[in-house]
């Protein structure tokens, strides 16, 4: 149990440093430029402040509605994954792992909104011609992966139940 939670906040403020550190470096070099195109142009460096969700789902939200889901109920949510962490016996070491990117990238994410008035720094689009996601961080990797290693050990955990 203690040796799961040392996991879960090493993956949390590994999420959160390496999080600031690459905002803080697209802030350095793509502030006033309109952008940088790498690997032909399916990397694309830009620097966006993003007022609304991951892809900015909830952007056009009314400002208070905004502020009240995005920075009053993250914490309680990500309160929430620490607690699962905490207190779960049954959790397995990639459902921590799962649990402390999501709870990291949450939280960086939270902390950028609370010091960038209500809004994210976004910097990475990745695609192919037209074809392209929309403009992303490294907090939202984090909990785009924890999500889907939480799926995917759930369903393991799932599979070698029916066995």
């Amino acid at each position: 149990m203690k040796r799961q939670l040392w996991i879960f906040a090493w993956i949390l403020a590994a999420c959160i440093g390496c999080d600031h550190a690459t905002k803080h470096v697209a802030e350095q070099l793509l502030s006033g430029s309109g952008g940088v195109s790498l690997a032909g142009g399916i990397v694309q460096l830009e620097l966006v402040a993003n007022p609304g969700a991951f892809l900015s789902l909830g952007a056009g939200l009314p400002e208070a509605l905004r502020r009240f889901l995005l920075i009053g109920l993250v914490p309680l949510m990500l309160c929430g994954v620490g607690f699962l962490a905490w207190r779960s016996s049954l959790v397995s070491r990639e459902q921590i792992v799962a649990f402390g990117l999501i709870a990291g990238g949450g939280l960086s994410n939270w902390l950028d909104r609370v010091q960038g008035d209500g809004a994210v720094t976004d910097f990475v689009s990745l695609g192919i011609g037209p074809l392209r996601t929309g403009i992303f961080n490294v907090a939202d990797l984090a909990i785009v992966l924890g999500l889907l290693l939480y799926l995917r050990a759930g369903k393991t955990q799932a599979t070698a139940e029916t066995e």
